[in-house]
């Protein structure tokens, strides 16, 4: 009911505006699909922390290996799973709005 209201021409419009749209939505979700394989696969890299209870009671020991825990594997994949996690909602976000 609400078609017959519109004029023939804005909805050929319309269709040809979201024509122009299509390989741009496309682009977008495949970046995203690669982004989210990247995602899974940096988490299931990662070393489980098995300190669980003991750890947090216990405390931490300040030895050599403590010391220089910025330089790990695990310490890099931390860190690139929050920059490829806060990637992955911005494209998201711009995936809904197209």
């Amino acid at each position: 009911m609400l078609i017959s209201f519109l004029r023939r021409d804005s909805i050929i419009e319309a269709v040809h505006h979201l024509k122009g749209l299509i390989p741009l939505k496309t682009a977008f979700v495949i970046v995203d699909l690669l982004v989210c394989l990247t995602l899974v696969i940096v988490v299931i890299f990662q070393s489980g922390k098995n300190s669980g209870l003991s750890g947090a009671l216990g405390g931490s020991s300040d030895t050599f290996l403590s010391k220089n825990k910025s330089k790990t594997l695990d310490s890099r994949l931390a860190r690139a799973t929050k920059w490829i996690a806060g990637l992955f909602v911005i494209l998201t976000l711009v995936l809904n709005l197209l």
